[in-house]
């Protein structure tokens, strides 16, 4: 018992002088990588990170694991992390091979089909990332795109700028937020009773702008029941990824 005891609190020890030790490290490979590595968090950056959490948790927790290896993975990974920094600085191909590239979902207040395709991501996905950033109709927006790290930047139109209104003088009407009535060719009914609107009357909308629901991506109401539609048939021209 006495043995067992003593076993215990050598691991114990081990592990504590290994938390004390092999942080100190983490940290300075960390600083090391720079900003970056803790910043974007692109595609390898995130590989790094769930790689050095999983080799000093095991260092941690596994008194039996030989800590001068785990000292030294930890420098080949961030010397490997920092080696790929360098050649992405240096090679813009090189960043395009291994790595995502920005890339343009909406366009003029449509939503570019074949693009959101090639991200998958939902709608869903997209509409709250731009109420993020207090964007909750996507008729207002000029171009947003989706970037490397996953994160969307929205560029408003013009005419839907609050400034623009105040410095003209324009008394414009709320149309509040617009709601989603159709979402890849599925009518959204609470969304219309929200509304107060009909099947009947978004099917009229349709029929006198010639587009099928079955072509319909994307389309939004507000309340002043303005709708807009993103039609896949009728797609404007796809905008040059950004880089």
């Amino acid at each position: 018992m006495d043995l067992n005891l003593m076993h215990i609190a050598k691991d114990g020890l081990i592990v504590i002088g290994r938390i004390f030790t092999i942080f100190p490290l983490l940290l300075f490979i960390t600083l090391f990588m720079g900003r970056r590595s803790i910043g974007e968090l692109p595609i390898f950056d995130l590989l790094i990170i769930i790689a050095l959490g999983a080799i000093v948790g095991a260092d941690i927790a596994d008194p039996k694991i030989e800590h001068i290896h785990t000292a030294i993975a930890l420098i080949v990974i961030g010397l490997m992390q920092k080696l790929y920094s360098v050649f992405l600085v240096r090679s813009r191909r090189f960043g395009k091979l291994v790595s995502f590239e920005p890339i343009v979902v909406i366009k003029d207040g449509v939503f570019i089909v074949e693009n959101m395709k090639k991200v998958r991501y939902p709608i869903d996905n997209v509409l709250q990332m731009l109420r993020e950033v207090d964007i909750f109709d996507i008729s207002e927006v000029d171009t947003a795109v989706l970037e490397a790290n996953g994160k969307l930047t929205a560029f408003k139109k013009t005419e839907k700028s609050a400034v623009t209104r105040s410095d003209l003088n324009i008394a414009v009407q709320a149309a509040g937020i617009a709601y989603p009535v159709i979402m890849e060719g599925r009518i959204e009914r609470e969304a219309l009773k929200t509304l107060n609107l009909t099947e009947e009357w978004l099917n009229k909308q349709l029929k006198s702008k010639k587009i099928k629901l079955s072509d319909v991506f994307f389309a939004t109401a507000n309340d002043n029941h303005e709708l807009t539609i993103t039609d896949r048939s009728n797609q404007p021209p796809v905008p040059p990824i950004f880089r």
